[in-house]
């Protein structure tokens, strides 16, 4: 159906935010509960530290189009423990996945999966009698690719993490007017101003 414009509607495409919050208890939640209640499926989501104290990145991917995209990026800034907010789909950024795959391989075929391996450059970083645990970083298509190569020996567990992304070169996140430095608990010490 065509848009009100007169153009065929725009198709959900993966986009990637990345959201400074503050590290606190809670912040996931809220984050989470956000996308829940507009219906927002939430395709990976990785929260860790960052270099400032207090402060939180998350990388969240969500399939929508580019309107819904600006709603979610002002939606998130809403949030209280919300410091920053970055749409970086379109721009140029490294991206990446993480996973643990345990592969079946016994005497007969682990010469056969370790050259797999190595054309994915992947590592082995647990070998047992029948079984092997590969460590594979990339992006999706590269460790999807590695899964459908290793699925005929037998995969027998697997865990992924969320993508996570930055962007390249020596941009790093301004601190516009919108973002507000984490508040650090009166308990910890202050640190010494440069």
């Amino acid at each position: 159906m065509p848009s009100s414009n007169g153009s065929s509607p725009e198709r959900p495409v993966p986009h990637t935010f990345v959201a400074y919050v503050e590290d606190k208890p809670g912040v996931l939640n809220r984050v989470a509960s956000l996308f829940r209640r507009r219906a927002y499926n939430i395709e990976s989501l990785t929260v860790g530290h960052t270099d400032q104290p207090g402060v939180s990145r998350m990388t969240i991917v969500t399939n929508v189009d580019r309107e819904t995209a600006r709603r979610v990026e002002a939606n998130l800034y809403k949030l209280v423990n919300v410091l920053r907010v970055e749409n970086v789909t379109e721009t140029p950024s490294v991206m990446r996945d993480l996973a643990l795959i345990k592969v079946r391989a016994d005497a007969e075929s682990r010469a056969q999966v370790l050259q797999v391996c190595d054309v994915f450059r992947a590592r082995v970083v647990d070998v047992a009698p029948e079984a092997l645990v590969v460590e594979i970083t990339g992006t999706e298509d590269k460790i999807e690719g590695l899964l459908e190569v290793l699925r005929p020996f037998g995969i027998l567990e697997m865990v992924r993490t969320g993508r996570v992304a930055m962007t390249r070169g020596a941009h790093t996140p301004t601190f516009n007017p919108e973002f507000v430095p984490a508040r650090i608990p009166e308990n910890h010490a202050t640190l010494p101003q440069a």
